[in-house]
């Protein structure tokens, strides 16, 4: 995890503040006085050489301090007020993704060549198919504005406002969960083991909920785990067709404005939500499967 994140923190810091000079713009058409590039550059450390001012950079985020952004406001601090309904609205994203997905991926593979498994594979392709803003402004439209079932926008983050944008943010990974499980059932349904489970004489309802079932979902932990980490680094369009004042949108305002130090804090607190997922995710395998060693 230590190479990982120093890796991809100094990539990410050498591409944001390296290959181009962050006081463009800032004064506007003129270009802005030497005095002032000067002070900016020290206040940054932007004055030193690109490995020593990751250093130092690193150094403060180690303390807990992901710096002042060019409008004098603390970056963690930002983050803290967005992640909040960022999280929930990544909570409730993955509770669709397990629920609609898996089940709908279970009831495809016991019932495969049927009705049942065409529909799913039919459904799961279709919305793959689509963009997100589509799905995002049709259901907006549709569920919101002309049914008035769902809050049209999110601007206060309740639960009730998030519901319609989860539902958005999980609708590609619902499809992805739900052929994933269909796939993987499908495949250990046929394996050996299987078999010698119904010559003992267990019913097909325990030897897949029991056995088949949790092999099967190996792979598509690895998939939620991972795609968890890149909803609670907040969904771009999602919030934005929602304005939801997430991190999404905190990130996108970010690059906007140039404003580097929000950026490269953003993106390191990803990293960590990314690497921590991703161990969570490998200790999840030998809950399913003991027979994977963690040794």
């Amino acid at each position: 995890m230590i190479p990982v994140l120093l890796g991809s923190t100094f990539l990410i810091y050498v591409m944001v503040f390296a290959l181009g000079d962050p006081t463009i713009g800032r004064c506007g058409e003129r270009p802005c006085p030497a005095a002032y590039i000067a002070k900016f550059k020290a206040d940054y450390n932007l004055d030193k050489p690109v490995i020593v001012q990751y250093v130092l950079y690193m150094g403060q985020v180690l303390k807990g301090n992901l710096g002042t952004n060019f409008f004098g406001n603390a970056v963690s601090e930002e983050l803290a007020v967005r992640w909040p309904t960022t999280a929930k609205l990544a909570v409730i994203a993955i509770t669709f993704e397990i629920v609609i997905g898996i089940i709908a991926g279970v009831l495809a593979g016991i019932r495969k060549g049927k009705f049942v498994d065409t529909l799913v594979t039919v459904s799961t392709l279709f919305v793959i198919s689509i963009p997100v803003f589509v799905i995002g402004s049709v259901l907006q439209l549709l569920l919101g504005i002309r049914l008035g079932m769902f809050p049209v926008t999110a601007t206060q983050g309740t639960l009730n406002q998030l519901i319609l944008p989860g539902f958005v943010l999980g609708s590609l990974s619902v499809a992805y969960v739900a052929r994933l499980t269909r796939t993987n059932l499908v495949e250990n349904l046929r394996a050996d083991y299987v078999r010698t489970a119904k010559a003992k004489g267990l019913t097909r309802a325990r030897t897949v909920s029991v056995h088949t079932l949790r092999n099967s979902l190996i792979p598509v932990i690895t998939f939620i785990g991972a795609d968890f980490g890149a909803l609670l680094g907040g969904a771009i369009v999602t919030e934005r067709i929602f304005n939801v004042n997430g991190v999404g949108g905190f990130l996108f305002r970010s690059i906007q404005q140039k404003d580097g130090v929000s950026v490269v804090g953003t993106v390191v607190c990803l990293v960590l939500v990314y690497l921590v997922m991703n161990l969570i995710v490998d200790l999840l395998y030998g809950v399913l499967d003991p027979r994977i060693s963690h040794d």
